[in-house]
């Protein structure tokens, strides 16, 4: 389980009074404990990517660009194509990011995207061999921080799924004696699962859904489920050092299954409205 923390510096008036609200069984920003701020969906706008989204949650925003490319496949998988995911934080999304190459923050951030592409198998990689043992396509899916305002990973998990759902790519072929020659085509990536990530943080006794950065950073620990077609849990990732109990982990991943649709949906709905 591992330590995602942003300095960020609050002061003890603004802790005091955050903590008051949540007594009163309310959110800084008149939210209930399970309401998801507004969602934003633009896509395809970036001309060099292969695929792109720009995501919205709340003041949080996230840029997602996909590029595919051809390499020689895994040893341990000759059949199977590649995806790698990186972020960067820079100091443009927030005045707590340093520039410079990517901060331990950041590549857990790319962690556990990856984690929730890979494990529900949303692309079938075996569809992207090309020759196998020799040449497969490789995804890779770049995530930029714009604006951060709490809750990177269930706004870059969402980036990711979407720019994955427009991405193109050149389609190449194998001839004999001529090698990888390109067909002219492009070919839409097919996307097999549809992972959703949702994120909790614990205050005190509060557990809170999508939480703001002030929320955030007061947080005991933070708890982020990826649900899957089905409803199927298909990983979870603990970060901060406060403990939490097995009935509140239990009641989160419920709340997180009982969501899955609705998320789900209001992606849906956000890239039929942005087409």
């Amino acid at each position: 389980m591992d330590n995602i923390k942003y300095n960020v510096l609050i002061p003890k008036i603004r802790q005091k009074f955050i903590l008051n609200t949540l007594k009163e069984n309310k959110r800084i920003d008149n939210r209930s404990f399970y309401e998801y701020r507004a969602l934003k969906i633009r896509y395809g706008h970036l001309p060099n990517a292969d695929g792109s989204a720009e995501v919205s949650l709340g003041n949080t925003i996230v840029l997602a660009g996909v590029k595919v490319d051809i390499t020689n496949p895994f040893p341990s998988e000759p059949d199977k194509g590649i995806i790698i995911v990186n972020a960067e934080f820079p100091p443009v999304a927030s005045p707590d990011f340093e520039p410079g190459p990517p901060d331990e923050n950041a590549i857990e951030l790319a962690r556990i995207v990856d984690r929730g592409l890979r494990k529900p198998e949303i692309v079938d990689l075996s569809s992207l061999c090309i020759v196998p043992g020799q040449k497969v396509y490789r995804i890779w899916i770049d995530i930029y921080a714009l604006n951060h305002d709490g809750n990177m990973i269930d706004a870059a998990g969402i980036a990711a799924v979407v720019a994955l759902m427009n991405t193109k790519y050149k389609k190449f072929t194998f001839v004999q004696d001529k090698g990888l020659v390109d067909t002219g085509e492009k070919a839409q990536l097919t996307l097999k699962n549809f992972p959703v990530y949702v994120t909790h943080v614990k205050i005190g006794d509060h557990i809170l859904l999508d939480p703001v950065l002030e929320e955030e950073s007061l947080a005991d620990c933070k708890i982020t489920t990826i649900v899957s077609e089905g409803n199927l849990i298909t990983g979870i990732q603990k970060s901060g050092v406060g403990g939490i109990s097995l009935d509140e982990l239990e009641k989160i991943m419920q709340n997180s299954i009982n969501l899955y649709q609705t998320i789900k949906e209001n992606i849906q709905k956000e890239v039929s409205k942005n087409g």
